[in-house]
């Protein structure tokens, strides 16, 4: 006996279309900006995270490369400062 047919014998309503895990995005519902826009809320307060940790590291990069090039290059004896 097939799956539909015994569904309909146990006045059951007919199955609906199985979801596959992880293979569908989740559609994202926040408001957009301005409506001629495809940038949504969501994805503008994401940039603002992602880029506002992007500036904190290459601040990090930088003040470790000031640090080599001022006291560990030549501590080491890579380079002498001119100054």
């Amino acid at each position: 006996m097939g799956e539909a047919k015994r569904r309909s014998e146990q006045g059951l309503p007919p199955r609906g279309p199985q979801k596959q895990a992880g293979s569908a995005k989740a559609k994202d519902t926040s408001p957009r900006l301005v409506p001629w826009l495809p940038l949504t809320r969501r994805q503008a307060d994401r940039f603002v995270q992602v880029s506002t940790q992007g500036a904190w590291v290459g601040i990090a990069a930088l003040v470790l490369l000031w640090i080599t090039v001022r006291f560990v290059g030549p501590a080491a004896g890579w380079w002498t400062l001119s100054d």
